[in-house]
């Protein structure tokens, strides 16, 4: 199906990391008529809301980036928060879009959702074969949620409702704040700070010795509207590059980023989360799609736009 340049696209969640990528993507690809709504506007956990904004605007397209996210300290706190919101954001969209006849829908899950053991890299069908990660399956929970109700829709009433599993992602717009963000910023955040205040150390949690994959988000925004856009998939489909490094490397290679010269201390009394967590992207190659961003490019335009304050804090 082919959509113009005036189609009525809703992206939820365009403020976050994510959202504001897929918008810069389709701002690029010519859209236009692009639909976005603040959480204060637009409340997703509230369903008469969700449905009344719906039947109000009418949009063809929906792409669902809008979720509560964090890091390992922030799923431990708050694991209630993770699943009940999500669920609820998950449910009260998808539903609205299935009623008011939106043939075509992006669920942004996450990488996650994968069993903690899972062998690697990891393959879309090893999704629900082993017990989660304890650290993040609540919210691990909530996505696979998302994703089943996409594809039993699919089954049922014949619509293509795709569930994408990206890779940690990175770049412009991410979220620094140390409680709740992910890798990356976390450190940009820590190693920048060190630098400014002349700190000679850095402690970080782990032993630094996990394996991680990350995607520069911009190419994510870009794999997404290629699945959407240009093929007819409805597979569960992983988003990543297919290369990972240890926490380790990630951390040293950041420093030299923001240009912190200091000492880098883990600190092996706090967890280190899943081992490894590396994506099998050959469903994803096999449809035309590559990553293009080198993770050392990524940073030193993550880290611009972290210095020109375009950062959530």
């Amino acid at each position: 199906m082919k959509y113009h340049a005036h189609t009525r696209i809703f992206v939820a969640g365009h403020r976050g990391l994510v959202g504001s990528a897929i918008c810069r993507a389709l701002e690029k690809r010519g859209f236009d008529n692009l639909i976005v709504r603040t959480s204060s506007e637009l409340d997703l956990t509230d369903g008469a809301r969700v449905e009344a904004f719906f039947r109000t605007e009418k949009p063809e397209l929906v792409i669902l980036a809008a979720a509560k996210v964090g890091g390992i300290q922030a799923n431990s706190l708050y694991p209630a928060d993770f699943i009940l919101n999500n669920i609820a954001i998950e449910s009260n969209v998808i539903q609205a879009a299935l009623r008011h006849g939106c043939d075509r829908l992006l669920f942004l899950g996450s990488s996650c959702i994968y069993p903690r053991m899972c062998p690697q890299p990891i393959r879309e069908e090893y999704l629900l074969t082993a017990p989660l990660e304890s650290t993040n399956e609540a919210y691990a929970l909530a996505k696979i949620a998302g994703l089943k109700m996409c594809e039993a829709i699919n089954r049922q009433h014949a619509k293509h409702y795709l569930a994408v599993m990206p890779t940690n992602l990175y770049g412009p717009g991410d979220n620094y704040d140390l409680e709740t963000s992910h890798v990356i910023p976390a450190l940009i955040r820590k190693f920048h700070e060190a630098k400014t205040n002349r700190v000679p150390q850095v402690v970080l949690w782990g032993t630094g010795n996990p394996r991680r994959e990350f995607l520069y988000v911009d190419d994510m925004a870009d794999a997404c509207l290629y699945l959407m856009l240009d093929t007819d998939t409805c597979a569960l489909t992983n988003i990543g590059t297919g290369i990972d490094l240890t926490i380790r490397e990630t951390a040293e290679l950041v420093a030299q980023t923001v240009g912190y010269e200091g000492e880098i201390v883990f600190d092996h009394t706090h967890p280190d989360g899943t081992p490894q967590k590396l994506l099998d992207v050959s469903r994803l190659s096999s449809l035309g799609w590559k990553a293009r961003t080198s993770l050392r490019h990524g940073l030193e335009m993550t880290y611009a736009a972290f210095l020109k304050g375009e950062a959530r804090m």
